[in-house]
């Protein structure tokens, strides 16, 4: 009978393509590969790949186990977890933003490591649109990305964690004029462009297209830290996302402006599976930030009281 291990090398070339590539995520040679999967289709006593001279591809039968074959796996990874007698322990492989590595959900990582110390959190930073795919493909347990713009496989679900107000941020000592008004500043100055092609950067262009302004492109990047650092050092300007905890109000470097009629939000959430044999985890990212977001109205309440 086919093992599990098995099983997971059979994922691994659905997802790659290819044996070596397979190979290389899973830490074995392509000939061992090749050898699993012969060995997979005759236990199955069916041909699960068209093989080609340099990839696989899964055939009609191929296309039909793969779902079977991830049933079996979850349903495993689920027995093993329920053995444990702590509900938070072993390993979660994650990807997040690394703006959201900065603020609130290092915070969220630090209070459920610090109640469950069994708990190994691997973290890989990236952007949000590759996230989506290694998490539906089952490479990722879940991930920490803004919300996307298109609709998302039926597969995964996104929960929301907490908003970012899109802003426009200038430097304090620019190497350029500086006009006064918020609308002219966009116009004039040199633009720091969040890349276009990202979730992120299609909120930058919701923000424009609600001003009704035409920038002068400077440069094109997909870190939100980059950008911050190059208008820190009077390089350009630049709409970003007001990351949670950074105190960009007591920056020496740079400041924030209000732009007239702007509501643009980033919305940071949890990608996942619709069923993982991690929930456990991902729930309680989810309730931490649900007490979070509860405590900060109940803070906005009282300070419009007094």
């Amino acid at each position: 009978m086919p093992s599990f291990r098995t099983f997971k090398t059979f994922l691994a070339v659905t997802r790659h393509g290819t044996f070596a590539a397979a190979a290389k995520e899973i830490g074995l040679t392509a000939a061992a590969v090749g050898l699993q999967i012969r060995s997979l289709e005759e236990e199955l006593n069916q041909v699960l790949f068209d093989r080609g001279a340099r990839s696989v591809v899964l055939n009609t039968a191929g296309r039909r186990v793969v779902p079977q074959v991830k049933e079996l796996l979850l349903r495993y990874e689920s027995l093993v977890a329920s053995g444990d007698t702590d509900e938070l322990s072993g390993t979660v492989v994650m990807g997040a933003l690394v703006s959201a590595l900065m603020g609130a959900f290092a915070d969220a990582l630090w209070s459920l490591k610090h109640a469950h110390p069994r708990l190994e959190v691997r973290l890989l930073a990236g952007l949000s649109a590759d996230f989506a795919r290694r998490v539906e493909v089952g490479e990722l347990d879940a991930a920490v990305v803004t919300q996307s713009p298109r609709p998302l496989p039926s597969g995964l679900v996104w929960s929301p964690l907490y908003a970012e107000p899109m802003v426009l941020i200038v430097p304090r000592r620019p190497h350029f004029k500086l006009m006064g008004n918020p609308l002219d500043i966009l116009c004039d100055a040199p633009f720091l462009r969040f890349d276009r092609q990202t979730w992120t950067g299609y909120l930058v262009n919701e923000v424009l297209s609600q001003c009704k302004v035409t920038v002068r492109d400077e440069m094109e990047l997909n870190s939100v830290e980059a950008i911050v650092e190059i208008v820190r050092q009077g390089f350009g300007i630049s709409i970003v996302p007001r990351l949670a905890n950074i105190q960009w109000a007591r920056d020496q470097s740079l400041k924030i402006i209000p732009l007239p009629g702007n509501a643009v939000q980033r919305h940071v959430g949890l990608i996942e599976r619709t069923r993982h044999s991690r929930q456990q985890f991902t729930d309680a990212i989810k309730q931490y930030f649900q007490a979070r977001n509860g405590d900060d109205q109940v803070k906005n309440v009282r300070a419009r009281q007094t």
